[in-house]
């Protein structure tokens, strides 16, 4: 085996046709900032006694699984993907202008989101991850980087594979893309009201558990459980608004879009991204003190799901992506 930097890996996902058979091909080819995806082990220590005061004799493997995270700018496309495995509901209008699709994602009311396949390839070996499943999706929009998408990973123990990455075109979103804004009511938020921002941090967390079986090391199953939604902020501090809803324990709708405008899909349309929040409580309202620094305000929300709009998230899409 030879000897390689980072950069020579690659990362693939693809939507499983069955759930837990590994597919053999990528849909998309992930371009990387960092990635870790690894098989693990648990084990049981023997911590009987043998009349000796050494701690234990052994241990057994009692599960086998593989996990790992990947961190990488938000492509128009794959991103599409990444969604559909973390909300597991998902609607695709006709094209627009030929080309264009408009893909809505919606929580699915149940604990089998759809899976995916982990495809990882290096200069050394390559292997293929089945009953992927995503335990936190985390989207990061900040001043002077490009806007970034991190997952967690979970599946089963990986086998070998003969892969052959094939990078797709795909459009990026930069900070100057984006448009941060709250309203009283989901509904309000069209002409809600623009928030000067210098950070928005978004975690989508999916609280993964094995279903396991007596008779085997591997999992049945890999299940979410319940979904939660926090994030945070940074702004210069000029408004004591947010503490105020803080204080007053009111809650907004919160939309994060990105919509890159450098770029044209169809005759006139742009790759756009919309994250709408039904329902979000400010928890945390800290101000930054520095000596010589202009003094910002740092924020912390959880979202909740709206009865009255039957729904805690809400994205919609828009690329040139026919399906997922």
């Amino acid at each position: 085996m030879s000897k390689f930097i980072g950069r020579l890996a690659d990362i693939g996902i693809k939507k499983e046709t069955t759930r837990g058979t590994a597919e053999t091909t990528a849909t998309f080819w992930l371009p990387k900032m960092s990635f870790s995806y690894d098989d693990k082990i648990e084990q049981v220590v023997d911590e009987s006694s043998y009349g000796v005061i050494e701690d234990s004799i052994g241990a057994s493997i009692i599960s086998k699984f593989a996990e790992g995270e990947f961190e990488g700018k938000i492509g128009d496309k794959s991103i599409g993907l990444l969604l559909l495995s973390t909300l597991g509901g998902l609607s695709t209008g006709a094209p627009t202008q030929t080309s264009v699709y408009t893909h809505t994602f919606s929580v699915q009311q149940d604990n089998q989101c759809d899976s995916i396949t982990i495809l990882q390839d290096d200069p050394n070996q390559d292997y293929k991850y089945g009953l992927g499943m995503i335990d936190s999706f985390d989207l990061d929009v900040s001043l002077g980087e490009f806007c970034k998408v991190a997952c967690a990973f979970r599946s089963l123990v990986g086998s070998t594979a003969s892969l052959t990455p094939a990078y797709s075109v795909e459009n990026n979103f930069l900070p100057q893309h984006g448009t941060i804004k709250y309203a009283d009511t989901l509904a309000g938020l069209g002409a809600g009201t623009s928030v000067a921002l210098r950070s928005v941090k978004l975690t989508i967390s999916k609280n993964l558990e094995d279903d396991r079986k007596i008779g085997s090391v591997e999992a049945v199953d890999i299940l979410n459980k319940q979904m939660s939604i926090e994030g945070s902020a940074e702004l210069i501090f000029d408004t004591e608004t947010f503490k105020t809803f803080m204080l007053a324990d009111s809650a907004k709708a919160l939309r994060i879009e990105l919509t890159n405008t450098d770029v044209t899909i169809g005759a006139s349309l742009n790759p756009k991204l919309t994250i709408d929040l039904a329902s979000v409580k400010f928890n945390e309202f800290t101000r930054n003190y520095g000596n010589d620094d202009i003094v910002t305000v740092s924020l912390a929300f959880k979202a909740f799901y709206s009865i009255a709009n039957s729904q805690m998230i809400a994205v919609v899409l828009i690329n040139e992506q026919s399906a997922y």
